[in-house]
């Protein structure tokens, strides 16, 4: 394994990236841009980044070979997603450097490992509890009360691998439909918003954080992300800190996500940590349009050794908004819209809950 120290790109050098999305496909396009090449894994033939890059593997993560082959033709691996199996992440990690490290999903593919490293570290969640069988489960409620949200502990996104508990239901069949026997229970949150914070961490430890962002979901898919998010100079401040506490403590080179609740209490508001993404992030995709530096070109220069860039936000106020679904059909109704640049991502068939693409919108900052 290489000390993340030690990596040091230049323009001509070439990246892996693992997973072929379109994470996958922004990153590499961030890196063209600053001259430096990308090389992405991925075992599906119709991945999006496959369209902007010279090379591609497509094969299976199992696909030990494959994975030699590929670590050869490139100086760093990165990754646009966070389920890469762990045994594909050490055939990597021993044959060049893997960024950020495969040990940081050890901790972040499991919600239950991911909840105890920041509560660890004094930063604040909603109560939790191990569930591992329906009996656990209704000690769980007990303690925790209801409503709670059952989730599974690994590989749930955009509302897949979870349920709502209420007064009433049935606790069984509740736990019988999650189809799993490792799960977590967790408080509901009555928050007052959602919202996220975008965090670049060099392998020299210089963090820096974009604009706090406010996210609006749908159908538990991300719909509308705004910066900046209307919150308190201070409890702004508090997030970014957040941010800044936990890609610290995991000696984190590159991008992550540490979404948030905010919550309206007696004494003022305050947020608790929902998740952590251990990579670029959705809500970040505002950054593209509406920001000196992008989330993915920040990525791109942490995993290379680069410098930071400083994020100043363009305009008053930036906005993103999904393109999900059929709703692809009509991007042309957003090309003279003034202030908006359209993103298409070049995937297949629309599907419900698909991310087709998105759109960024720059609000002029007001005359003084």
């Amino acid at each position: 394994m290489t000390d993340a120290k030690q990596v040091k790109l230049k323009p001509g050098d070439t990246i892996g990236i693992l997973g072929g999305g379109q994470l996958g496909r922004m990153l590499a396009m961030a890196a063209a841009r600053l001259g430096l090449r990308c090389q992405v894994f991925s075992p599906d033939p119709d991945s999006p980044a496959f369209d902007v890059v010279l090379n591609a593997t497509c094969a299976e993560f199992a696909d030990v070979e494959a994975l030699e082959l590929f670590a050869h033709d490139v100086d760093v691996i990165t990754y646009e997603f966070e389920n890469v199996p762990a045994a594909a992440a050490m055939v990597l990690d021993a044959r060049r450097p893997v960024l950020p490290n495969r040990r940081i999903l050890e901790t972040t593919q499991d919600r239950l490992a991911e909840k105890d490293f920041v509560t660890k570290l004094g930063i604040g969640t909603a109560a939790y509890a191990d569930v591992t069988s329906v009996t656990s489960l209704r000690e769980a409620i007990l303690r925790i009360g209801l409503p709670a949200v059952l989730k599974t502990r690994r590989f749930g996104y955009d509302g897949k691998g979870q349920a709502i508990i209420r007064d009433g239901d049935d606790i069984a069949k509740v736990w019988t439909s999650l189809a799993t026997k490792s799960a977590i229970l967790e408080a509901f949150i009555p928050y007052e918003r959602e919202i996220s914070v975008i965090a670049a961490r060099s392998a020299t430890g210089e963090v820096e954080c974009f604009d706090v962002t406010e996210n609006e979901h749908r159908d538990h898919i991300l719909k509308i992300s705004r910066a900046p998010a209307p919150i308190p100079d201070a409890l702004a401040d508090e997030a970014r800190n957040v941010a800044s506490k936990i890609a610290t403590a995991l000696d984190y080179v590159g991008v992550l996500a540490v979404e948030m609740f905010v919550l309206a209490n007696g004494t003022g508001p305050k947020v608790l940590v929902n998740e952590i993404a251990p990579r670029v992030h959705n809500s970040g995709h505002w950054t593209l349009d509406g920001a000196s530096v992008s989330q993915f070109e920040q990525h791109i220069r942490a995993i290379a050794g680069w410098p930071l860039g400083k994020p100043v936000r363009h305009g008053e106020i930036v906005t993103m908004t999904n393109l999900i679904g059929d709703e692809i059909n009509d991007y042309d109704k957003w090309l003279t819209v003034p202030g908006a640049t359209v993103h298409i991502y070049g995937k297949g068939t629309p599907r419900p809950g698909r991310k087709m693409g998105h759109v960024t919108e720059v609000r002029p900052a007001k005359e003084k």
